[in-house]
């Protein structure tokens, strides 16, 4: 398994070799914003200003081929509710107010995009290579714990017929556990998530943890089901990076946003 480093001009994202579908995880670089959100700031409720950030989406559309009308987003709440997207959600998050909450997205229908933010959380795009359907997933160590990754698997399964085996996930840059020092609060809820298979992701370093999210979500993904090597975890961490990444914990709220969009090709 192996992420790609994709240029075109300016623009920086990765690919995983494990999705067939159009896809990417984005960068800083590529975009139009200015000052702290300088390049490619693809959060809409940042400060930007509004049409810089849809031009970045036009860039962005055109180099991952997907239309930014007809991408999909949330309103994110760090929990593990997932959304059934269909023709009536297209610009939802861009041009159009979202009226629901959402951490996970899935769909079938043709040519939507479906797009997930993030900021050292982790993110998740997953394909189901006999359906065509596709899946897009924030998980930050809330959302990771409270089981976001394995729900889109099942939301995909009772809504599209989907079969684990049949599923590709690729999880995205996001900040690892050497970067991750918490409090108490975030293994307990892996633990109560996972249970002893937790162990595995957490480091206690005297009255502090480090705990290895993409791991967590790692984990969820084969507790749902879809067998280890079908799933792709990106080796670079958004809080080493901070000239490459946002990152919630180096930056603060000064920053953009990044994403993560996958895109319906339809039944296969």
């Amino acid at each position: 398994m192996s992420f790609r480093e994709l240029r075109q001009d300016d623009l920086l994202y990765y690919q995983s070799d494990l999705l067939t579908v159009s896809h990417g995880f984005t960068t800083r670089f590529g975009g139009v914003s200015s000052g702290i959100f300088a390049s490619m700031n693809l959060g809409v409720h940042r400060g930007d200003l509004r049409e810089n950030v849809l031009k970045n989406y036009d860039i962005l559309g055109r180099a991952i081929g997907f239309d930014p009308h007809r991408l999909v987003g949330a309103v994110q709440i760090h929990k593990a509710g997932v959304r059934l997207c269909t023709e009536a959600d297209w610009g939802k998050g861009l041009y159009v107010t979202t009226d629901y909450e959402a951490d996970a997205l899935v769909t079938d229908t043709p040519g939507t995009a479906l797009m997930v933010y993030s900021a050292d959380c982790g993110t998740i795009l997953i394909e189901d290579r006999r359906t065509g359907a596709v899946g897009a997933c924030h998980a930050g160590w809330r959302g990771a714990a409270a089981g976001a990754a394995e729900a889109t698997v099942r939301a995909m399964t009772e809504h599209f017929g989907s079969r684990p085996e049949d599923l590709f996930a690729a999880t995205g840059p996001c900040i690892a556990k050497d970067c991750f020092e918490t409090d108490r609060d975030v293994p307990d809820a892996v633990r109560a998530g996972l249970g002893q298979d937790a162990e595995a992701a957490i480091e206690e370093t005297g009255e502090k943890y480090h705990v290895d999210l993409k791991l967590v979500n790692r984990l969820f993904l084969q507790r749902a089901g879809i067998p280890p090597e079908q799933i792709d975890v990106s080796p670079l961490c958004t809080a080493c990076d901070p000239d490459t990444f946002w990152s919630a914990r180096r930056h603060g709220n000064d920053r953009g946003s990044l994403a993560a969009v996958i895109v319906c090709g339809g039944a296969r």
